[in-house]
């Protein structure tokens, strides 16, 4: 066996290179099932991130429905989700160029049903009792915020409101005899995380609403996810128990299902997200995570049982059932996310599609490592640590190797341990990396979840620093090469530890937050007021906003930073970044300036992720002082000798 190279920590050549991450790989994003087929989005960043509709028939044959450049995505709440439905062959689908509704039917080419305007949909699903689709509609004619509210959409395109009145309105779902209707909503300054009610309407011959009542939820119990079973039985996930759990409602109460101290829900950033589904009235499918690992469950409703169905899968989300399979997206320790199918009868797991064609060598991939450490005042935090893995390098006897702690966005989120080709780039060039579920993050019960209440820049820092003084401590990370990333709120959590802490000594924010008063005023509907629980009320407590915000104390931050943001960004606008860079140039600090033309909140065409990935590297080279081993595009560095 030959020697590993001796070589500096972040110089070791890779094949896991920025180009490949891009080139050979999609997203993959909603799924739906109807006779027999296996419907799937895939976000392409070769095709300058557009998102195709793919199916996969009984046969196994697999092919694009529309062909390029048609991009299924809607821009409801700017995030989108639950852009496409289909019921008995029809397709429909948001159009991503012109956000207008698209209907598809077998043999024939799409046609527009809605009509160009103001309205954008999302969280599209089918009403075959009723002739019609139903969806969330956003409609941006109001001259202070859009409008929301569920609509139905006729064959000709007529659109009749159902329901109206709140700020904001999700999962319309309609019984299977179609005389009922359920839907969230909920009203500022509450995400849906937060709290929101859960709401059953009768329909009446017509299609309208002529009746209603609440079944659950209120503004401290956060609803996710109402279904119907096959026979007609409301189902739902709360976190009434402090843990989001299965309930079915009935006449004297909504009773929980299977009952654990795990979670069954997730934050609802986008339409359409599922992590449970019916087999049958009695057999229920679906994805639990405990402290960050996922499971594959089965439920049995009428025995009461749950078991464990054995899967080579850490993460697991998107799943949708019928009597047949049942499919989801999952991610193992050792290789790429996939789309994944169930057979109901046998149990079991067999790939239905790839994320991409080929997995790296076992001998450059580092495995997830889930750690516990204590944060500020001995609250615990929760962490995956990435070790330097390449067996063709080993580092100098006496270097560290230097650690990336990642933040992740939200901050209402979380940070799983499938396999990311975006970790392993760093990981087998000789980083070690640190993605930090901080408090606040989902996966580990409400208290957790709420943690960031008022907390929001003071919290999430103290776990990253913590993380990193932890790692440190251990000798496994050298104390003066300490970066923190992150994107969007992440990026926020990043600013204030290089502001406000002296631990790390570099940074690079993606799309991040530098001044929050600019982000309550500036920032979309849907997230006008989440600023409200996590700092305060604006302007109210406009002292907090200042005192917690980093470009109002740019003078505390005092090492490089690097800064990537799309010009487009309706979420987090290029002036926060504009402003920080601003800054640091002023003061004669390290800052680097990478903007993108075209991109919005995240980046979605190949050059630009790949040209992030590599700015991120070289600007580590030159303030760490090692020499990368890629051949990257010059970065301009300001104030850098």
């Amino acid at each position: 066996m030959k020697s590993p190279n001796i070589a500096p920590f972040g110089s070791w050549r890779s094949p896991i290179t920025a180009d490949r991450i891009v080139a050979g790989n999609v997203g993959l994003g909603q799924i739906a099932l109807n006779r027999g087929c296996v419907y799937w989005t895939e976000s392409r960043p070769t095709e300058g991130g557009r998102v195709a509709l793919v199916r996969r028939d009984a046969d196994g044959a697999v092919e694009d429905v529309l062909p390029a450049p048609v991009s299924v995505r809607t821009r409801v709440h700017e995030y989108g989700g639950g852009a496409f439905a289909v019921a008995d062959g029809t397709i429909w689908f948001s159009n991503d160029k012109d956000q207008l509704i698209y209907r598809m039917d077998d043999g024939q080419a799409p046609v527009p049903i809605t009509p160009a305007g103001s309205c954008r949909y999302a969280d599209l699903v089918a009403d075959p009792q009723n002739n019609r689709l139903l969806a969330v509609c956003e409609d941006h004619a109001a001259p202070d915020e859009p409008a929301n509210s569920i609509v139905a959409i006729a064959a000709d395109g007529t659109a009749q409101v159902l329901a109206d009145g709140s700020d904001f309105y999700a999962a319309p779902r309609p019984s299977p005899d179609g005389s009922h209707l359920l839907w969230l909503s909920w009203n500022h300054p509450n995400m849906p995380w937060d709290g929101c009610v859960l709401t059953r309407g009768t329909l009446d011959g017509t299609g309208a609403v002529v009746e209603t009542e609440i079944l659950a939820g209120g503004v401290d119990e956060a609803l996710f996810q109402p279904e119907w079973s096959p026979d007609g039985d409301v189902y739902f996930v709360s976190d009434r128990s402090g843990w989001w759990n299965l309930y079915r409602w009935a006449d004297d109460g909504a009773q929980p299902i299977s009952p654990m101290q795990a979670e069954v829900g997730l934050p609802q950033w986008i339409f359409n997200m599922r992590t449970y589904g019916f087999a049958d009235s009695g057999q229920i499918f679906a994805i639990r995570t405990t402290d960050g690992l996922a499971e594959l469950l089965a439920i049995s409703v009428e025995k009461g049982t749950t078991d464990v169905i054995p899967t080579p899968y850490v993460e697991m989300h998107g799943l949708v059932a019928d009597a047949q399979r049942t499919v989801f997206i999952g991610s193992g320790s050792l290789d790429v996310p996939v789309i994944a199918g169930l057979d109901a009868a046998d149990r079991t797991v067999a790939e239905l599609r790839r994320s991409a064609a080929d997995m790296p060598d076992p001998a450059v991939v580092s495995v997830a490592q889930p750690a516990t450490f204590d944060s500020a005042n001995g609250r615990p935090a929760h962490a995956f640590y990435y070790p330097p893995k390449n067996d063709s390098f080993l580092g100098p006897d006496t270097a560290l190797p230097p650690l990336i702690v990642k933040s992740h966005g939200g901050p209402t989120g979380q940070s799983g341990c499938g396999f990311n080709l975006k970790i392993q780039y760093w990981t087998s060039r000789g980083f070690a990396v640190l993605d930090v579920n901080y408090g606040g993050s989902t996966g580990y019960g409400r208290s957790y979840r709420r943690a960031l209440d008022g907390a929001w820049g003071v919290v999430d820092v103290e776990d990253c620093v913590a993380g990193a003084q932890w790692l440190v401590a251990q000798g496994l990370a050298d104390p003066n090469r300490l970066a923190i990333t992150g994107g969007s709120a992440g990026g926020y959590t990043t600013l204030c530890a290089l502001t406000f802490c002296d631990v790390f000594k570099a940074g690079a924010s993606h799309y991040g937050i530098g001044d929050l008063e600019a982000l309550a005023r500036d920032t979309h509907k849907f997230e006008s007021r989440y600023l409200d629980r996590l700092i305060g009320k604006w302007p109210d407590d406009r002292a907090i906003y200042e005192a917690r915000s980093p470009l109002h104390h740019a003078e505390g931050l005092n090492c490089p930073v690097i800064f990537f943001q799309g010009s487009e960004d309706k979420v987090v606008p290029p002036n926060q970044a504009e402003g920080m860079v601003a800054a640091l140039r002023d003061k004669g600090i390290p800052v680097a300036y990478v903007a993108f033309d075209g991109e919005g909140h995240g980046f979605r065409q190949a050059e630009n992720i790949q040209r992030a990935l590599e700015g991120e590297l070289a600007f580590y080279g030159r303030v760490f002082g090692f020499e990368p081993s890629d051949q990257i595009e010059p970065l301009d560095i300001d104030n850098l000798p």
